[in-house]
């Protein structure tokens, strides 16, 4: 695993990898505390091709002061309080071994109608502890291929901040279980999406997304298919996702 790929906290905020060398699969307690530590993290500054997202504003290398950046790269600037979103997303043909999985979330995405907000609801199955948090995501333009996203800012919330959010801020809402196999985040759907299964990883740098080896299991990269962002899933009814799904070969049960 290159030394740039982040390990994919389960509320989508980046963590890094404990060490390179491991494969996609590999747990160990240095990377799972860091991986279960990312929700709790504070708004970094950081920035599609399969599965993945951003990098932690810590003075460390990015593609910008390595040289090797994209197009999306140049057009992105990560600000004060927004970084930059770079990710490459994976469809999947199984879920992970139960042995991998170092931590399971449920996740609640509300999408608050004509905004680029999305509110927020995370919460641990083993311990119960939640986490809530409203965010924006300014995406790149559009037709920039690769695994810059855009720009990414959250901002966390209360229990009761969530709640008065929740109550007057409309929208549909997308729910699923997110398990962590650092340095993947695996998203299991429910609902309509029953059956979906999609992976994510993060990454620090043009480079690191681009050497990135795809998980086993993965039936095609997603990173450049907007259909298979939360904001177009949240929008998905089964007909479309089963038509979606086999143009990759992919049936749903």
């Amino acid at each position: 695993m290159p030394t740039g790929v982040l390990l994919r906290a389960a509320d989508g905020e980046p963590a890094r990898a404990a060490a390179p060398g491991g494969d996609a699969g590999a747990t160990g307690d240095s990377a799972k505390g860091k991986h279960d530590m990312g929700e709790h993290q504070a708004n970094r500054t950081a920035s599609d091709t399969g599965c993945g997202a951003g990098a932690p504003d810590s003075g460390r290398g990015t593609a910008a002061d390595s040289g090797h950046r994209t197009a999306a790269d140049k057009a992105v600037k990560a600000g004060k309080y927004a970084r930059v979103e770079r990710e490459r997303r994976f469809l999947l043909d199984r879920l992970p071994a139960p042995g991998a999985v170092t931590v399971a979330r449920r996740i609640t995405d509300r999408y608050v109608e004509g905004t680029r907000l999305r509110l927020r609801r995370v919460e641990r199955l083993d311990t119960g502890e939640c986490t809530y948090k409203l965010t924006q995501k300014v995406p790149v333009p559009p037709g920039e291929p690769g695994a810059v996203q855009g720009l990414i800012t959250n901002l966390y919330l209360s229990e009761q901040e969530y709640a008065r959010l929740r109550a007057a801020l409309p929208g549909p809402e997308l729910t699923k279980t997110r398990l962590s196999v650092p340095p993947l985040g695996v998203d299991v759907f429910e609902g309509p999406l029953l059956g979906l299964v999609l992976a994510e990883a993060e990454f620090e740098t043009a480079e690191d997304a681009e050497t990135f080896v795809p998980p086993p299991g993965c039936v095609a990269e997603l990173t450049d298919d907007r259909h298979f962002t939360g904001g177009r899933l949240v929008r998905t009814g089964r007909e479309e996702l089963r038509d979606g799904l086999a143009g990759y070969g992919v049936a749903l049960p």
